[in-house]
């Protein structure tokens, strides 16, 4: 019996795949610690990966 396997993922073209970064303030608290914000892709929210894009048949550009 044949296993089926799932296709695979679409890659953001935005960010091809890395969604999220850790960005320094250029500082640190009072504790000692970089201070930082995450940044995520507009595109994709931060997940990393494309929905897939279905064309109508008959459908006009």
């Amino acid at each position: 019996m044949a296993h089926r396997t799932r296709p695979t993922p679409r890659i953001c073209p935005a960010c091809d795949g890395f969604a999220s970064a850790a960005i320094t303030l250029g500082g640190r608290d009072a504790r000692g610690h970089l201070r930082t914000i995450t940044a995520h892709c507009p595109a994709c929210h931060g997940t990393g990966t494309a929905t897939a894009r279905r064309d109508r048949e008959g459908a006009r550009a």
